[in-house]
């Protein structure tokens, strides 16, 4: 089968490797659609620990794809059942695993980073990850591309769990990649009374309002003059960093309002932190102040059944497909910020 596989920073290879045998107590999926994530860019970039020359590693965590064969101790999955995968798995005994936070679990790992992902015709699915529930059956009307596209927005949905928006809230989202437009869907969904968008490029603006009209663009520039004006110089109850900038999250909590809340979505470069912020406006502000990084188990099904429901339209998200042997031309388009989600698509 093929598969892209990273060797180490700036070295991914597209090759030819057989399919993984499984044991009693795992089940082999035939992938058939894997999103190409900010995170897959930034280790392809700079290499991640544990990938080297003699130990490459097929990326991919955002997937989807079809029961190829069920190990002989397995129960509650099938042959052909079309099936969703939360990527992040916990040792299943500790604190945090317990409290069904898998993906903050000292020993976590995942699909797709710490072991072979979605990027390739076939993927085993270990024990852990059908003990805890990590893989989903899919509703008939959910896609396989609506399920890779379900992986990061059950992190968008995360982040609004420990920032949440309230009916009627002015919400800035701080980028508008594929994550800050997610956000700012589940932020209408919440209740938001505006959603404001900012973004340096004004072609993602323009992007993001063929999503939504109701988005309102809020150009990089003179961001904060502009946020000012519309709020009446309140500022935004809820402010999201959805970049890897350290600006962005000093200028929260400027333009964060009285008692407004602001989530650092966007993990930073090693080399920018740490950030300064002005504390005292923290405190005379009375400002929450949080942040959140990846996804559990609830919430990759809690999202599912947005899609499944209708209530959140993800159709729009996908925006290119790319059969894997295109895997090059894919992350080219991918790195190119002319569309939102780009699939790897086994159709």
């Amino acid at each position: 089968m093929l598969a892209a596989r990273l060797y180490g920073p700036g070295d991914i290879r597209l090759d030819e490797v057989p399919v993984p045998v499984i044991t009693d107590r795992e089940i082999l999926v035939k992938v058939r659609s894997a999103g190409i994530c900010g995170t897959d860019m930034r280790m392809i970039k700079n290499g991640f620990p544990g990938i080297t020359e003699a130990s490459p590693r097929t990326l991919g965590h955002e997937l989807s794809g079809e029961i190829a064969e069920v190990g002989a101790q397995v129960t509650g999955y099938r042959v052909g059942m079309r099936v969703g995968i939360a990527p992040n798995m916990g040792c299943g005994i500790c604190g945090e695993c317990i409290r069904g936070n898998q993906h903050l679990c000292a020993s976590y790992e995942a699909l797709g980073v710490q072991m072979d992902g979605g990027f390739a015709e076939y993927v085993r699915v270990p024990e852990q990850a059908l003990r805890f529930g990590n893989v989903v059956e899919l509703p008939a009307q959910v896609t396989f591309d609506h399920a890779a596209v379900n992986e990061p927005l059950s992190c968008v949905y995360n982040g609004i769990e420990q920032c949440p928006i309230r009916a009627g809230d002015d919400v800035l989202i701080i980028g508008a990649g594929p994550i800050g437009i997610m956000y700012a869907q589940l932020a209408k969904m919440s209740g938001a009374g505006r959603v404001f968008l900012s973004n340096r490029s004004t072609g993602r603006l323009e992007l993001a309002r063929r999503i939504d009209p109701s988005f309102i663009a809020l150009p990089a520039d003179g961001l904060k003059e502009s946020l000012l004006a519309q709020t009446g110089g309140r500022g935004a109850d809820v402010i999201v960093t959805a970049n890897p900038s350290p600006e962005a999250q000093q200028l929260a909590i400027e333009l964060a309002a009285m008692g407004g809340r602001i989530n650092f979505f966007g993990g930073l470069p090693k080399d920018s932190v740490p950030v300064a912020l002005d504390t005292n406006v923290i405190h005379y502000k009375q400002l929450l102040v949080t942040g959140s990084t990846k996804a559990n188990n609830a919430h990759f099904r809690k999202t599912l059944q947005f899609i499944a429901s209708g209530i959140l339209d993800v159709d729009k998200l996908v925006s290119a497909r790319y059969a894997i042997d295109r895997f090059d031309e894919a992350l080219r388009h991918a790195g190119s910020s002319q569309g939102i989600k780009t699939v790897i698509a086994f159709d």
